[in-house]
Formats: C-alpha cells, sequence, structure tokens
C-alpha cells in the first residue's frame, strides 16, 4: 500500500516535472571536453540538447551513489553470508539431535518391553 503511495503521490509528479523540464530545455549546446583550448580542441565539441546533459548528469549521479553505497554495505553482507551459513549448521545439528533422541526413546522403549516379557 506504501508503495503504490510512493508512486502514484510522489513519483508520477515528479515524472511530470521532469518531463516539463526536458520540453522547456531543448536548445542545443555545445559541450567541450578539452578546459585548456577552446580554439583547437583534442577532443571534437558536440552539440547537444541541454536537458540530455543534465540527465546523463543525473543518471551518473544515480550510478556512483549506488555503487558507493553497495561498497559501503559490503560488510554487512558478509556478516549476513557467516551467520546465515552458521544457522543452517546449527539447524542441521539441531535435526540430527533431534533424530537420535527419537532413536534413543524408541530403542529404550523397546527394551522395556522386552524386558516385560522376561
Amino acid at each position: 500500500m506504501i508503495k503504490r503511495f510512493i508512486g502514484w503521490f510522489i513519483l508520477v509528479p515528479i515524472c511530470a516535472v521532469m518531463i516539463v523540464f526536458a520540453l522547456a530545455n531543448r536548445h542545443v549546446v555545445s559541450l567541450h571536453f578539452d578546459p585548456t583550448s577552446s580554439l583547437n580542441p583534442i577532443i571534437a565539441n558536440v552539440d547537444i540538447s541541454l536537458f540530455i546533459i543534465i540527465y546523463a548528469m543525473l543518471f551518473i549521479g544515480i550510478i556512483l551513489g549506488g555503487t558507493a553505497v553497495w561498497f559501503t554495505q559490503g560488510k554487512h553482507r558478509k556478516t549476513c553470508r557467516k551467520l546465515s551459513k552458521k544457522t543452517k549448521s546449527l539447524e542441521f545439528e539441531l535435526n540430527e539431535m533431534k533424530q537420535s533422541a527419537k532413536k534413543q526413546m524408541s530403542d529404550s522403549s523397546l527394551l522395556s518391553v522386552q524386558d516385560l516379557s522376561e
């Protein structure tokens, strides 16, 4: 329910604003990659719409931020993997102990029945 609320009341208006922004900034700008020489650049200048540059920088920022968060959370993922392995081994050990206890209980009940019959 919360995801739908976020989707409809927050993300949809943000997308609408971004579309209006893109339509308002369709002007072509010259993109320079060589800061030292504007007359004879090493890399050719590119003429591109302003909103494409802004959206590309936004996308690159999202990718870099996500990568940074992924690297900083590595220790938490490692701890989670260790705890998961430990939990599985303890569950396996517990099941073995339960089976051995059941076997001992059935063996002891058989012995008591045999003792009564003698």
